[in-house]
Protein backbone atom coordinates (compact mmCIF):
# COMPACT_ATOMS: atom_id res chain seq x y z
CA UNK A 1 0.00 0.00 0.00
CA UNK A 2 1.35 3.39 -1.19
CA UNK A 3 1.21 6.51 0.82
CA UNK A 4 -1.85 7.81 -1.58
CA UNK A 5 -3.44 4.98 -1.64
CA UNK A 6 -3.41 5.39 2.15
CA UNK A 7 -4.46 8.74 2.06
CA UNK A 8 -7.56 8.15 -0.28
CA UNK A 9 -8.46 5.29 2.01
CA UNK A 10 -8.07 6.83 5.21
CA UNK A 11 -10.60 9.88 3.26
CA UNK A 12 -12.58 7.48 1.88
CA UNK A 13 -13.21 6.10 5.34
CA UNK A 14 -13.95 8.91 7.46
CA UNK A 15 -16.63 10.20 5.37
CA UNK A 16 -20.05 8.98 6.39
CA UNK A 17 -22.09 7.47 3.39
CA UNK A 18 -25.57 8.63 2.96
CA UNK A 19 -27.60 5.67 2.65
CA UNK A 20 -30.38 5.09 0.35
CA UNK A 21 -33.55 4.47 1.61
CA UNK A 22 -35.47 1.25 -0.15
CA UNK A 23 -38.93 1.91 0.01
CA UNK A 24 -39.35 -0.47 2.87
CA UNK A 25 -41.40 0.45 5.55
CA UNK A 26 -40.48 2.97 7.98
CA UNK A 27 -39.69 1.62 11.39
CA UNK A 28 -41.26 4.33 14.09
CA UNK A 29 -44.61 3.25 12.20
CA UNK A 30 -48.24 2.95 14.43
CA UNK A 31 -47.57 -0.69 16.03
CA UNK A 32 -50.83 -0.57 17.71
CA UNK A 33 -52.90 0.03 14.72
CA UNK A 34 -50.89 -2.51 12.89
CA UNK A 35 -51.69 -5.42 15.14
CA UNK A 36 -55.46 -4.53 15.54
CA UNK A 37 -55.65 -4.80 12.20
CA UNK A 38 -54.21 -7.94 12.13
CA UNK A 39 -56.07 -9.41 14.73
CA UNK A 40 -59.07 -7.90 12.94
CA UNK A 41 -57.98 -10.04 9.74
CA UNK A 42 -57.44 -13.22 11.81
CA UNK A 43 -60.75 -13.07 12.98
CA UNK A 44 -62.89 -11.88 10.01
CA UNK A 45 -60.92 -15.42 8.34
CA UNK A 46 -61.70 -17.25 11.29
CA UNK A 47 -65.73 -16.11 10.95
CA UNK A 48 -65.52 -16.60 7.16
CA UNK A 49 -64.12 -20.32 7.17
CA UNK A 50 -67.09 -21.43 10.12
CA UNK A 51 -69.78 -19.67 7.91
CA UNK A 52 -68.68 -21.21 5.22
CA UNK A 53 -68.59 -24.73 6.78
CA UNK A 54 -64.65 -25.40 6.34
CA UNK A 55 -64.33 -26.30 9.88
Amino acid sequence: MTAATATATAAATAQPRATTRTGGPDEDGPKVLEHVLGWTLVVVLAMLVTQIGLM
